[in-house]
């Protein structure tokens, strides 16, 4: 089990060195970052919601480490994430006139050799920050802002567990992915009942990972391979739906790495209408992808100059808001409009170029997406799955049931 004990607030600003990144909150308001200056390194937030971006040094009393976790809240502060010997300490800081003021949050000791505590994605509302902790034989879910009173162990899922994905606005449904005596399956945590289950099954002996979740439409992105065992595979499918999950030949671009990172939100019951941006790494260097379920094309844009590569928020309307710094410009967001769902339809069904070159598109003609089973709802109490119902005055969340083995002989297309 990850033995992992809470330990009282301390003020003693030390340095940590787990991974870093861009982080943005649920909304984009705000975003947080480690920044350098020479050999230094300091957190800095970057405010987003105004007419101008602007970032904000957030210095302490000595340079950060490299690699020093940081993570925006919805109120502006900022979370940081510090290591010291097998203490994890956490603080919020925040602008003071010309200072920096910090108030500590307490600490997670993990003594047990081999566990690694990180910091999950930024939850939905940006007011709870959540963290994950990784031990030989199991993984712990630890709420390190937000709380009553310091740190606090949510729940304990056997296993090894990476990732982390929403699946609600609620911020208590996450999505993980486990290893567990196998190949990687995708559970889900229920943070309010403690509770596990299985979530992404597509076949017994594949890895199947969750990679993004729109709560509004209820798209996810998933990365497998069921259907090119031994090679990933993106595929899309539906929370709540019955149709399979789907392998376009869209999604794979030859001799490139595709990933997911941000998926239009507000697209309620319109999941095939959500655009999704992808970060391609290839020959021609990292450049971002526009893709729609509809359009079954991947349209090539390139990356602005000094792009935090795959770091952008969608805004409802399909605006991408690109996150980038340079040296004339160190706080800059770039904005890409999506082609329309309708036009990228259009442009699909009429188009027969299969180019990968960043400056055309990836046509997937018909009949060429593998198929797996798809995904339905269940309500948190055991039941039969039934589909998603209206929210009632008494706030039910659905918990999702899992995918079982899939045909995929029939169905796929290498």
């Amino acid at each position: 089990m990850t033995a992992c004990a809470i330990e009282p607030p301390s003020t003693d600003g030390t340095d940590g060195v787990p991974g870093t990144v861009f982080a943005l909150t649920a909304d984009g308001a705000y975003a947080a970052r480690l920044a350098s200056a020479g050999d230094s390194w300091f957190p800095e937030r970057w405010t987003l919601d105004g007419p101008e971006p602007y970032a904000v040094p957030l210095p302490g009393d000595q340079p950060e480490e490299p690699g020093t976790e940081v993570q925006p809240l919805s109120d502006g502060r900022v979370l940081i994430h510090r290591l010291v010997e097998h203490r994890h300490a956490f603080s919020l800081l925040y602008p003071t006139g010309p200072g920096t003021g910090e108030l500590p949050l307490g600490a997670v000791e993990c003594p047990e050799p081999g566990t690694r505590l990180t910091l999950l994605p930024p939850a939905p509302g940006g007011t709870r920050a959540y963290a994950l902790a990784v031990g030989p034989r199991s993984s712990a879910v630890w709420l390190v802002a937000g709380g009553a009173s310091g740190p606090e162990r949510l729940a304990e899922v056997p296993g090894r567990c990476s990732g982390g994905v929403w699946l609600d606005r609620a911020g208590r449904m996450l999505a993980l992915d486990r290893e567990l005596d196998g190949p990687v399956k995708t559970v889900v945590v229920d943070l309010e009942r403690a509770e596990v289950s299985p979530l992404l099954q597509i076949a017994a002996g594949s890895d199947d990972r969750l990679l993004l979740a729109d709560p509004d439409s209820g798209l996810l992105l998933i990365s497998s391979d069921a259907p090119s065992p031994g090679q990933e595979r993106l595929g899309w499918g539906v929370l709540g739906s019955t149709l399979p999950v789907r392998f376009p030949e869209s999604l794979r671009v030859p001799d490139c790495a595709v990933t997911p990172f941000a998926v239009q939100p507000g697209q309620v019951l319109m999941p095939e209408n959500c655009a999704v941006a992808l970060r391609i790494d290839g020959p021609y260097g990292s450049w971002v992808g526009v893709w729609r379920p509809a359009g079954r094309r991947v349209d090539h844009l390139p990356a602005p100059l000094g792009w935090l590569a795959g770091a952008g928020l969608w805004t409802p309307e399909g605006v991408l808001r690109l996150p980038y710094t340079t040296r004339e410009t160190p706080c800059g967001v770039a904005e890409l409009t999506a082609p329309k769902a309708e036009a990228a339809a259009r442009c699909a069904t009429s188009a027969g170029s299969r180019d990968a070159d960043p400056r055309g598109a990836v046509q997937e003609p018909e009949g060429t997406a593998g198929e797996a089973p798809g995904m339905s709802p269940r309500p948190a109490e055991p039941g039969p799955a039934e589909p998603a119902q209206a929210e009632p005055a008494e706030q039910v969340t659905a918990r999702p049931v899992p995918l079982q083995q899939a045909p995929l002989g029939r169905l796929v297309t290498n």
